[in-house]
């Protein structure tokens, strides 16, 4: 059994070029040994864990659902709000835990006044697919690629000498 403290783990920081999506984290199950998005068939963690800070004003991820992916949240401190399909808010404060399912779109915006911090537990799977509903982008895993998607015939360029 390996043990860390969170204060040993590094936080990464990742924000969008314009700035309207801004994270800190640390991927506590990686510092346990696990490997990134890889459950138990690669040698990880049955789920990833990670410790989120949002700074004020600030979204984690545009709205997203993930085709297989379980995500457990627990707010441990500060305000914001979940947002879900169809626009949809949802206050949240520090106690607060939610669970968003494949398919239900969610992200999550601090407060502009009080950073939000929260726990994200997340299965893991050989493959996800997440998809944004107000762009209709797909990001493929394992694959690690976001793709737009056009729609098309199921036969299309599938039959010899197309």
């Amino acid at each position: 059994m390996r043990i860390i403290h969170e204060s040993q783990v590094t936080e990464e920081h990742r924000c969008s070029p314009k700035g309207s999506f801004e994270l800190f984290r640390k991927h506590m199950s990686i510092a346990l040994g696990g490997v990134k998005d890889t459950g138990r068939w690669g040698g990880g963690h049955p789920f990833d864990v990670e410790i989120t800070r949002l700074p004020p004003g600030k979204r984690n991820y545009p709205l997203h659902a993930h085709a297989a992916q379980t995500e457990y949240y627990v707010i441990v401190s500060g305000r914001g709000k979940v947002v879900t399909d169809g626009g949809v808010e949802h206050l949240l404060k520090a106690g607060d835990h939610f669970v968003a399912h494949p398919g239900e779109a969610h992200q999550i915006v601090a407060d502009r006044d009080v950073e939000l911090s929260f726990l994200v537990i997340a299965d893991n799977h050989p493959a996800d697919i997440t998809s944004y509903p107000n762009t209709g982008k797909r990001h493929l895993k394992p694959e690690y690629r976001v793709v737009a998607v056009q729609e098309a015939d199921y036969y299309d360029g599938e039959e010899a000498g197309e």
